[in-house]
Order: structure tokens, then sequence, then C-alpha cells
């Protein structure tokens, strides 16, 4: 029995720019080309980009953006808030008045240009199907 032979061939592909792409998707534009815009509503990804045509809709961005989101703006806000705690007396009710809505618009705000940079960052990357082929490969 002889064993099977191993293909040490692999197909060669340019490299791309990983920071260009991934501030492109901060600026919610599509990574290729850095005009067409990424999202058609607010964290709904186009299918491809009206510009370059690139397809967009390989991305599997799914929860990591959240928990960006999180971990950045609790941070900030935890820190602020020590910080105003130790500078100010303020009453409970004031932190809540303060540090709540400031909370829900950061996240808010920072959501959209995060799950832009992952895409970004996965198209960069050659990331599921953006390297031209499937992540699983059908099994014989």
């Amino acid at each position: 029995m002889m064993a099977e032979e191993i293909s040490t061939e692999f197909r060669q592909t340019p490299a791309r720019a990983v920071w260009p792409a991934v501030w492109n998707g901060t600026r919610c534009r599509c990574p290729k080309c850095g005009e067409g815009r990424m999202f058609g509503s607010f964290l709904k990804t186009r299918d491809d980009c009206p510009v370059c045509n690139e397809e967009l809709h390989h991305h599997r961005a799914d929860d990591f953006p959240a928990y960006l989101v999180v971990f950045i703006v609790g941070h900030i806000i935890v820190g602020a808030y020590m910080g105003f705690e130790v500078m100010f007396e303020l009453t409970t009710w004031q932190h809540l008045a303060i540090w709540v809505p400031i909370t829900i618009l950061s996240a808010i705000a920072l959501i959209q240009p995060i799950k832009g940079a992952v895409v970004g960052l996965q198209w960069a990357l050659r990331m599921h199907g953006f390297g031209g082929t499937e992540d699983r490969p059908e099994k014989p």
C-alpha cells in the first residue's frame, strides 16, 4: 500500500494591505476601493460594493463587534465614572443620569465603525470566502 501523496502546492494570492482595509471599514466604506458605502442600513452590510462590485456578503462579523464595543465603552465609562467620583460628590441618581445616556450613545456611535473595521480586517486577511474559496470545502 502506498501512502497518499500530499500536495505541497499552494495557490499564491497577492497580499492585501490590512490597515487601509480596516481604516476604510472604520469609515463604513468598501475595504477594497474605499469609495462605496458598506452598509445598506444601520448594521446590515450590502451584498456587494456599489462602486467596485466587491462582494461583501462573505463577512462573518457576528458578535465580535459588539464584544469590542462593550470592552471599549466599558473601560472608558468606568474610568470616567471613577474620576468623577473622586472629583465631585454626586448622588447615585446623578451618576445614573450622567453615565447611562453616555454609555448608550457611545455604544450606538461605535458599533457601526467597529463592525466595518472587522469586515475590513476579514477582507484583508481573505477570511470567510473573501479569498475566493469557501471556509469548508465539500467532502467527497
